[in-house]
């Protein structure tokens, strides 16, 4: 599964992200990362904000254990999640 990767004590995920959706969710595959809407504008870092704050819920983590490693001004991310297993977060975040 290239859009998640396992580092023994969390998980790296590739993700593409459409700010200024209808609603934040998650759409399913884009290529080799997991796309993600968000409701949020890409504006004022409103984007990344709303983006750890859906996946902070959506895998039952705090936030502070979500952290952005590349991309945060771009589409295409890498977001790296701490405390969190490979299969959980396959599980709550779907994609396959």
């Amino acid at each position: 599964m290239s859009w998640l990767v396992a580092d023994g004590n969390g998980v790296t995920l590739r993700l593409h992200i459409q700010p200024g959706a209808k609603k934040t969710e998650v759409v399913g595959l884009h290529g080799e990362a997991l796309k993600i809407r968000l409701a949020a504008p890409p504006v004022d870092g409103k984007a990344n904000a709303c983006l750890i704050a859906f996946l902070a819920d959506r895998l039952g983590v705090a936030k502070s254990s979500i952290s952005l490693v590349s991309g945060d001004t771009s589409r295409a991310k890498r977001v790296r999640v701490s405390g969190v297993e490979p299969s959980l977060a396959r599980d709550r975040l779907g994609g396959s």
